[in-house]
């Protein structure tokens, strides 16, 4: 039996993942071992994570990997862990559509048995938040609610009340309520949260979150509910593995993954599949690096900020002849969002100003004012290393550029379906030899043996490539 403990929200921004970092760290200090885990397909919320828990946060999406997969990868990543802390994504109840509860908090407390607590925003309610409490808690009863944490009470008096009209309306405890504090917010910006791996004050927040949790929250009482979540049974045939050839028979094809300021966008679970098919994994910063990692046979690059970073991104021409190099000699280069965006021969950042990158794909990657942000079910366009004509994987896509200028005759990486299955498509990315770039994120295990064959590709080798000719 792994304890663990669901925070859970009635929104986006009513204090998830100030209320979830605070109650890791504190745990931490009290000598327990915790495995975060972020709900839903976000990166930046696990950043928090695990720089609290001192070790990576994983992520559990039950709309882009089966749910059978997703119990797994719990039990897997917990198993060695005294506690599972989980953050919750969006309301509790709010996932893939309308209609049900796939991609949701709710439905991911209900396949891991995991007990649930709910914050609710009381800044602008007194007797109200029994009503809405009530509701929370009625709307499906099979969901493992266990109690409420009230943040942003504006008094004491005002957090006594509200837990006891919560109380009272759903006859489950309110476990403390948390004090408006402006040290408990953290800076924003057009994607959400600003990822840790970027300077900040993220240290203080973690403190700060930590003693108002210590200090406001029944914390014996949270370990008690999180003891109580009952046995997960996963069968052994659960957690497929990838396909290909594993390190036994075959040397380990080294892996070079973008890592830095500008590209932090990369699911732990993909780099454990990757790992688990063969490949010994690499880090490089394409900030600071002027040169790809020694025996580097395949390349990520991971989504995250380019356009923040443009400027030294433009300024580093040794990486971005490395990538050419990269790419001429047939090693196999898979970028997703921010990747595409680095892989164009520009970026016209939130100002407007245009800065050289890599250039292997033509055209130009544009900031704008709309976001893009939606679940994909994306078919392969034809065949590559990486996937078969017609074959189809799921992702998310979550960006604020457009890529200006591609042109019509460029391959493309895959067709966009609507999430249904059903409905017109759109042409993305571009699949030219060895390159495979697109705006969608993909988690592996949702198809794992894409892991299997990228480290085959790479063990493979590849034909040597000129540039890309569009003409």
């Amino acid at each position: 039996m792994i304890p663990r403990l669901l925070i859970a929200g009635t929104h986006s921004g009513v204090g998830k993942t100030t209320v979830t970092v605070g109650l890791i760290t504190v745990l931490r200090a009290r000598g327990l071992a915790v495995q975060p885990f972020k709900v839903g397909p976000d990166y930046i919320d696990p950043t928090y994570h695990t720089l609290a828990a001192g070790q990576p946060c994983r992520n559990l999406d039950t709309w882009m990997v089966p749910a059978d997969q997703v119990r797994a990868l719990f039990v897997h990543a917990a198993r060695q862990a005294d506690i599972a802390v989980f953050e919750g994504v969006m309301g509790l109840y709010d996932g893939f559509g309308y209609d049900d509860e796939t991609g949701s908090t709710a439905q991911v407390a209900k396949l891991l048995r995991a007990p649930t607590v709910l914050v609710l925003d009381a800044s602008a309610m007194a007797r109200s938040a029994g009503a809405a409490a009530l509701g929370y808690q009625r709307f499906d009863l099979d969901l493992p609610l266990a109690g409420f944490i009230v943040n942003r009470v504006s008094s004491e008096s005002h957090g006594r009340g509200v837990a006891a009209t919560i109380q009272r309306a759903t006859g489950l405890p309110v476990l403390g309520w948390l004090p408006r504090d402006p040290a408990l917010e953290i800076p924003e910006r057009h994607l959400g949260l600003v990822p840790t791996a970027e300077p900040g004050r993220w240290h203080a927040f973690v403190d700060a979150a930590a003693h108002v949790v210590e200090r406001h929250l029944d914390l014996d009482r949270l370990l008690a509910i999180a003891g109580k979540a009952p046995p997960l049974v996963v069968a052994d045939t659960a957690l497929v593995r990838p396909g290909g050839q594993r390190s036994a028979v075959g040397r380990r094809p080294r892996i070079a993954v973008a890592r830095d300021e500008a590209f932090n966008f990369t699911y732990e679970d993909n780099l454990d599949l990757l790992q688990a098919a063969g490949a010994e994994i690499v880090f490089f910063s394409p900030l600071r690096d002027t040169a790809l990692p020694p025996g580097t046979a395949g390349v990520i690059l991971s989504g995250g900020f380019p356009e923040l970073y443009a400027s030294q991104l433009a300024a580093n021409a040794g990486m971005r002849q490395a990538l050419h190099q990269a790419y001429g000699q047939g090693m196999p280069i898979y970028a997703e969002c921010g990747g595409l965006m680095y892989l164009t021969e520009a970026i016209v950042d939130l100002d407007g100003r245009g800065h050289p990158m890599v250039g292997l794909l033509p055209g130009r990657s544009v900031m704008t004012g709309r976001l893009t942000l939606s679940y994909r079910l994306a078919q392969a366009a034809g065949d590559s290393w990486l996937l078969t004509a017609g074959e189809t994987v799921r992702g998310h896509e979550f960006h604020y550029s457009v890529w200006e200028g591609r042109p019509a005759n460029l391959p493309p990486a895959c067709e966009l379906l609507p999430p249904s299955g059903e409905g017109e498509f759109r042409l993305e990315g571009a699949q030219v030899d060895n390159l495979w770039a697109s705006y969608v994120h993909v988690h592996f295990w949702g198809k794992p043996e894409l892991a299997g064959r990228f480290v085959e590709a790479c063990r493979q080798g590849g034909t040597a490539k000129g540039e890309i000719d569009v003409t």
